[in-house]
């Protein structure tokens, strides 16, 4: 399985995981029964990173959301944006152009042009902020 392959299984975990009250390990477990879903190593590396740092990758989404919060994102946007700022803060062995790419791909495929949009920008608003903590977050206008 590649990578690519791996984020689209994550991200389907993580999108459903919006709809229940279900661990990630619960949704596996069922899909893996119900539709022959295979979790790889990195599948499984990124949902326990998504998961053990949850606080701090929606704070860092809702930091640059630019006038929105959490409840008013789409969900496919939500669930994209967390794989990918876990990446993006947490995983050092994945450069930042890969995740953000990824990301774009997946909006682009389980939502729509705009999911594709608002998620490459939150993203980019992400990795100013990381290169310069100082400056202020861009307020849409």
């Amino acid at each position: 399985m590649t990578r690519h392959e791996s984020r689209e299984q994550a991200f389907a975990v993580v999108f459903e995981r919006q709809f229940t009250d279900h661990t990630f390990d619960e949704i596996i477990e069922a899909a893996t029964e119900s539709r022959d879903f295979v979790c790889s190593g990195f599948c499984s590396r990124l949902l326990k990173g998504v998961e053990a740092h949850a606080e701090e990758i929606d704070a860092a989404i809702e930091a640059n959301c630019r006038g929105w919060n959490l409840r008013r994102l789409s969900k496919v946007s939500l669930a994209v944006l967390r794989l990918a700022v876990y990446e993006l803060l947490f995983e050092d062995d994945i450069p930042e152009g890969v995740s953000v790419n990824e990301a774009v791909e997946l909006a682009k495929q389980y939502g729509s042009k705009e999911d594709a949009s608002y998620v490459n920008g939150v993203l980019s608003g992400i990795l100013r902020s990381r290169k310069n903590p100082e400056a202020p977050v861009e307020a849409e206008a």
